[in-house]
């Protein structure tokens, strides 16, 4: 087991023991779709691409891709952002 797994164990043992929720202690992404027309996505690490069409985020050690039409940014913050438009997909990659 590599040591970055390792710690990653240790801390989703040590959040289920405090009953810590994870997206705090594991810096998870929090992910919240209002139908298909809006996403939130809290704890994200920048974004990768944005088109109208494609929007892809990081989070953590992945990434989330978002497709869709008229694809729109809004509320981009450190730590938190919006997409608006008529979302066909959501994947993780």
């Amino acid at each position: 087991m590599a040591w970055h797994d390792y710690k990653k164990k240790i801390k989703r043992q040590f959040s289920e023991f405090l009953e810590i929720p994870g997206d705090v202690m594991l810096d998870l992404p929090k992910i919240v779709l209002f139908g298909n027309i809006k996403i939130f996505i809290e704890n994200h690490r920048g974004i990768i691409e944005y088109t109208t069409e494609k929007v892809r985020v990081n989070v953590m050690e992945d990434e989330v891709a978002i497709t869709g039409e008229n694809l729109l940014l809004r509320n981009v913050l450190p730590d938190e952002l919006c997409v608006e438009g008529k979302i066909k997909s959501i994947s993780f990659l």
